[in-house]
């Protein structure tokens, strides 16, 4: 069937109508953005310029934080300037771009936090193997294949929706181009069109996040032979890892497995994976974790040394 589409922009209504909070807001996700951008750059500096880039779990976290970034910069520099704006409009191509542009990334950090996932059952389960398993070249192939699948599910996504009519209204019940709020505003049955979108995206994150909560369990399971002193440094450094799953997953199995049309808080828990997890995860990544700390301590040292010498 032909794309009978007549839209060539559309307008989001935001996340609040009230022009006032809508400013206060401004300023707050202003001040998030920075702290994203600066939090992250400190953890790519700091893994780049120390010995932790050879270790495997610190160079997927360089991958992570540079996803973060990426992410944030297709989605919150837009959501700030629309709070600002007195029209929050879109053009049709700027739209499937950031439709694209945003599934693209999202899908490859969730196939970072696999990899991260594999990397922490190997040194735990097993060690004696683990710089034979995880050698680089293999982390350097599961990078690849996180992006190899991400393409693959934001260019299944993207033709989704071009071959969908828009024929008007065209306001997004929502701050960002995503495929649920686009479906409200198409002028045709879209219930196939929602179980292919539940398959692609809902069931997807649902799988994974079932695999990680599994490798976390035989993580857990496998630490009763390790003594404390072992068993407290790799709790601490699972219960990161948990704790940057949940924030990043639980909201996107909430949005994305529930049906296009349906009543629910989608662009207000949104803001969960798109602005709070990229602003919590060097927080957690860096307080609690040692190695971090130290590194980024004797970085900042070292610059302090050079600029005074």
């Amino acid at each position: 069937m032909e794309n009978q589409s007549n839209v060539t922009e559309f307008v989001f209504m935001g996340l609040w109508g009230n022009k006032q909070v809508e400013l206060l807001f401004f300023l707050l996700f202003l001040l998030c953005y920075l702290a994203i951008l600066m939090g992250n750059f400190i953890i790519l500096l700091t893994i780049i310029h120390s010995h932790l880039i050879e270790q495997p779990m610190y160079y997927f976290l360089c991958h992570l934080s540079l996803m973060d970034l990426c992410y944030t910069s297709t989605v919150v520099p837009r959501l700030i300037r629309d709070l600002g704006a007195a029209r929050k409009n879109i053009s049709y191509n700027n739209c499937m771009t950031q439709l694209f542009t945003a599934h693209l990334l999202a899908g490859v950090e969730i196939f970072i936090l696999v990899s991260m996932a594999l990397d922490r059952y190997v040194a735990i389960v097993k060690p004696l193997h683990y710089m034979v398993i995880m050698s680089r070249r293999r982390c350097n192939l599961l990078i690849f294949m996180a992006w190899g699948v991400g393409f693959w599910h934001s260019v299944a996504l993207l033709l989704l929706v071009l071959n969908l009519p828009f024929c008007g209204p065209n306001q997004i019940d929502h701050y960002i181009c995503d495929v649920k709020p686009l479906l409200k505003l198409v002028c045709r049955d879209i219930r196939v069109v929602n179980i292919l979108v539940i398959s692609n995206a809902g069931m997807v994150v649902v799988a994974v996040f079932l695999v990680l909560v599994a490798s976390y369990i035989l993580i857990l399971y496998n630490l009763r032979t390790h003594s404390s002193v072992g068993r407290r440094k790799a709790l601490s450094t699972c219960s990161s890892h948990v704790m940057v799953v949940i924030l990043f997953f639980v909201p996107c199995i909430y949005i994305y497995v529930l049906p296009a049309g349906s009543e629910n808080k989608d662009k207000e828990i949104s803001v969960f994976y798109t602005v709070i997890a990229p602003l919590l995860n060097p927080l957690i990544y860096t307080l609690r974790n040692m190695e971090m700390r130290n590194a980024m301590w004797k970085m900042w040292s070292k610059m302090a040394h050079t600029k005074f010498r």
